[in-house]
């Protein structure tokens, strides 16, 4: 049963940065002009991350082969919860980065730099946040269904959380 508080701290990370994304979120996004060019920079991030993804969905599915066929299945189901975990917490990064800029930039000319200045630490929180909450999650799962025999294995969540994010 003790195996389980990692994943479950994992998920109360998430809900705590959802409730940051939330304070974000209660920032002004600034007047039309400012939320229409908002809007075009988060779409043009959304769409670059699509792309990118694609392109290192094929890079992780051919390491998942490699992996599997010289070490482990184990080690290569490893690689591929790490690789999803980590670009879950890109994916989530960028939207909150890219929703946090505007209302940044909004803060600090209607109230300062120390508005912004939260925003803006609020902002990145949800990235980090969710890098910690799905390795716990992610980690805390793997070692769950592993046996003692496969523990080695939880290296390839490493292996594939590690080349998703270098190849960023």
């Amino acid at each position: 049963m003790n195996v389980l508080i990692a994943p479950a701290l994992g998920v109360i990370g998430l809900l705590a940065a959802l409730l940051v994304f939330s304070l974000v979120m209660r920032y002004s996004d600034g007047t039309d002009q400012v939320k229409k060019i908002g809007d075009e920079i988060h779409k043009g991030a959304m769409k670059f991350m699509k792309t990118e993804y694609t392109y290192l969905l094929i890079f992780v599915a051919i390491l998942v082969v490699l992996v599997g066929y010289f070490l482990t299945i184990q080690s290569a189901i490893a690689v591929v919860v790490g690789a999803a975990c980590s670009s879950l917490a890109g994916f989530i990064g960028m939207y909150a980065a890219t929703k946090a800029n505007v209302r940044t930039a909004t803060a600090a000319q209607e109230d300062g730099a120390a508005a912004a200045l939260s925003v803006s630490f609020y902002g990145g929180s949800v990235m980090g946040l969710c890098v910690a909450s799905l390795g716990l999650i992610g980690l805390g799962t793997l070692f769950y269904f592993f046996s003692a025999d496969h523990v080695h294995a939880l290296e390839g969540f490493g292996m594939g959380a590690s080349a998703w994010v270098h190849l960023l």
